[in-house]
């Protein structure tokens, strides 16, 4: 960025970048002053503003949780644990309607993903400009920094590799769920004899090879579809806010009237990621 007044360009650049620290060729272990600094970081580099708020969103859904489970009464329920209650038993009964197999891990990874997605999500209804200025005025006034060059993004799904975090975490479930309930043997039969068969040893042996892509790509599509339609749609999302908070005072009532439209995909796509994790998890979880 430019002098005092960044143009449209700058702006968005800027409120696209996250607070990123790594180890730099030239700088060592410090934080990335642009986008160039944060690519030749490489890899291990961590984007300290997403994991952050990440972690405060699991806190606070732990933290809620746990309050209402301690505090719970068979009497007049209160309003946050009619909420929490109404939350549990909506997804209770997504599970049991979408899931096969049996497993007490599902329930409660299901209750995670909805509710923690949804909190990380609900930060991208926090003016653009709030949290990107406080942590500005923070880096100037306590550690002497360069204005233009602190970086500090709010909504953890709109960066990619958390998104991924996810989906591989789930990637990993489907897995060792397959495995579990399979063999090792019924897994890899799975992937090579499937969806084509022969009764004829030398055409079924021909058939293998075509059969492992065709299983391999089917299974590698679930984490990467999982982490870019939730990308996707929340990057979106964040990018049409910088925009409207471009137009100045004309921003107000198209703020009010695409914060009311977003709601309804923050809400969308925590339900979405929870219900293909069901369904992948009830796929693999088939014995056949």
């Amino acid at each position: 960025m430019a002098g005092n007044t960044p143009t449209s360009s700058e702006y968005i650049q800027h409120h696209l970048q996250n607070l990123t620290f790594g180890y730099h060729p030239e700088n060592g272990l410090s934080l990335a002053h642009n986008a160039a600094e944060a690519a030749d970081m490489g890899f291990w580099a961590i984007h300290l503003d997403t994991m952050g708020w990440s972690i405060a969103c699991g806190v606070l859904f732990l933290f809620v949780f746990r309050k209402v489970a301690r505090s719970a009464t068979t009497g007049v329920p209160s309003g946050l644990q009619n909420f929490v209650e109404m939350i549990v038993e909506f997804v209770d009964s997504s599970v049991k309607e979408t899931f096969h197999g049996k497993s007490k891990l599902i329930a409660p990874l299901s209750l995670t993903i909805f509710c923690w997605i949804f909190l990380m999500n609900m930060l991208d209804l926090v003016p653009v400009d709030w949290v990107p200025e406080l942590a500005k005025r923070i880096g100037v006034d306590f550690f002497g920094a360069d204005p233009h060059h602190v970086f500090f993004r709010i909504v953890p799904t709109t960066d990619i590799n958390a998104t991924f975090g996810l989906s591989l975490s789930v990637f990993a479930l489907i897995l060792f769920y397959s495995i579990k309930m399979k063999g090792f043997s019924g897994f890899i039969g799975e992937l090579t004899l499937h969806p084509f068969s022969s009764s004829n040893m030398l055409i079924q042996a021909i058939l293998i090879p075509v059969n492992l892509l065709l299983e391999l790509v089917t299974l590698l599509a679930k984490p990467v579809s999982l982490a870019l339609r939730l990308f996707g749609n929340l990057y979106a999302g964040e990018l049409i806010f910088i925009l409207i908070a471009l137009l100045g005072l004309w921003q107000l009532p198209l703020h009010f009237a695409w914060a009311t439209f977003h709601i309804l995909i923050i809400v969308l796509q925590a339900f979405i990621f929870m219900m293909l994790t069901i369904v992948y998890l009830s796929q693999a979880s088939e014995d056949h």
